[in-house]
């Protein structure tokens, strides 16, 4: 009997509820025959929970990204929604018809060639050999996979397995599909195939279960995220914020911390570096860091109006200003900040580690100032925002003291497309020459005298 159960709710495509699941260890093979063999069932093993009490509901038509560090459980849940494991406790509700694509080569036979492993896969998914014969030349395409179709699996490539794989998974219309780091494997071109694939699924209102290892993937292509680590949801939410905490778990081993915006920084008034600089105060701002120093507050204007940075063209003088409260000694202080796109795609950066700017140590008890100026470079128009961070060490081997999420908020405006980040920039219009491929000579001439007109 499967444990995974209806939903009557329409509009949710998986719940779980109080999900666990549990492994016995042995220390080794004769305790386990010792344990199954006593008399009086002396335990010879110790309890293991792969996952611990999971919570979690998907909707229907939902990206959702699960992300952790090794071991973090991961594929086991994904394993106990697709139904090849079953919970220790808990209940798997699930909404419609579910296609895994788990580790690499997981349910495919090594013995049998490629084609008899799509039609083995389309009737473990309840398809009829007619079926699959429908959406075989689609799944073929897909895969590219050459003269290797009647090859044994086994003799498959890394690469091969997962093209296979998941032009399979993809090509079957399920209404749920699950991606465990198959991703990681093969080239870039059939890695950007798989995504425009899966950006197809959302436009349909599929489900996409998703895991990665990359927050930065992750934040881009789902809606929202949750973040498992040993056996444990630490945070599930929007994807934004649950990649936050993971970055700096994975990063620093720290946790990000949001104080209370009402405890605001004791920094005074009559502080401000600048007459008419207005500082933004981050006390409120996500953030994480040992704490021998804490950035109080930013400060981010035109070095020539002295004004607030909130639209910028590209190639104007800004500053930026960090203000710093220092609570113990800094030897070899480092200040930096990156700027990001929305969708938390780091730019670029600057800090004086990089450039091999040296400050003098920062005393107990200092508020310091740090003002970096620069010229902004030519972006893409769109909304951008900057992450601050101040450390003691050197570039490779620091202690990160206080890293403040999202200051800084800004907007790149510029009409003048030749201006933007990732366009040619055309010398002379004099250069472009058009060409027509057109049986007809007149029209061809035609045409180009109506370009140069223009």
């Amino acid at each position: 009997m499967s444990h995974i159960l209806p939903i009557m709710d329409k509009q949710i495509a998986i719940k779980i509820s109080n999900l666990s699941k549990k492994y016995k260890l042995f220390d080794n093979r004769i305790d386990r025959v010792k344990e199954a063999l006593h008399p009086f069932k002396k335990k010879y093993h110790c309890d293991f929970y792969a996952l611990t009490d999971i919570n979690l509901e998907i909707k229907k038509g939902e990206t959702f990204g699960i992300i952790g560090k090794n071991g973090s459980g991961k594929s086991t849940l994904l394993q106990l929604i697709a139904g090849v494991l079953a919970p220790t406790t808990g209940t798997i509700q699930v909404n419609g018809k579910i296609s895994a694509l788990l580790e690499l080569g997981s349910g495919f036979n090594p013995e049998f060639t490629g084609r008899d492993n799509v039609y083995m896969q389309g009737a473990v998914q309840g398809f009829s050999r007619e079926e699959i014969n429908k959406k075989f030349d689609e799944i073929l395409k897909f895969a590219d996979i050459g003269n290797f179709l009647d090859q044994p699996y086994k003799t498959y490539s890394s690469g091969m397995m997962m093209r296979l794989a998941f032009s399979v998974a993809i090509n079957i219309d399920p209404d749920i599909l699950i991606v465990d780091e198959a991703l990681s494997v093969g080239d870039m071109r059939f890695q950007m195939k798989c995504i425009r694939k899966m950006n197809s699924f959302k436009e349909n209102n599929k489900t996409i279960l998703f895991v990665s290892h990359d927050p930065g993937t992750v934040n881009n292509f789902c809606d929202r995220a949750v973040w498992l680590n040993d056996g444990k949801a630490v945070i599930c939410g929007e994807t934004e914020a649950v990649t936050k905490r993971y970055f700096s778990f994975m990063t620093y081993g720290l946790e990000t911390t949001v104080q209370n915006p009402k405890e605001k920084s004791t920094s005074p008034q009559r502080d401000k570096e600048i007459n008419e600089i207005e500082w933004e105060d981050v006390s409120s701002c996500e953030n994480f860091g040992e704490g021998g120093a804490k950035i109080t507050h930013v400060a981010f204007y035109h070095e020539d109006t002295k004004e607030k940075v909130t639209v910028l063209k590209g190639g104007e003088k800004v500053v930026f200003l960090v203000k710093i409260r220092a609570y113990e000694k800094l030897f070899f202080p480092g200040i930096g900040f990156v700027v990001k796109n929305r969708l938390g795609n780091q730019l670029f950066g600057i800090g004086n580690y990089i450039y091999d700017i040296k400050f003098p140590p920062f005393e107990p008890n200092n508020e310091i100032i740090i003002s970096i100026r620069f010229i902004f470079p030519n972006l893409q128009n769109g909304d951008y925002m900057c992450m601050v961070a101040i450390t003691d060490g050197t570039q490779f081997n620091h202690i990160q003291h206080h890293w403040v999420f999202d200051v800084g908020y800004f907007r790149i405006i510029n009409p003048n497309i030749s201006h933007q980040i990732g366009n040619a920039f055309i010398l002379d219009k004099q250069d472009i020459q058009i060409g027509f491929n057109c049986d007809n000579e007149n029209k061809v001439n035609e045409n180009l005298r109506t370009c140069n007109a223009g």
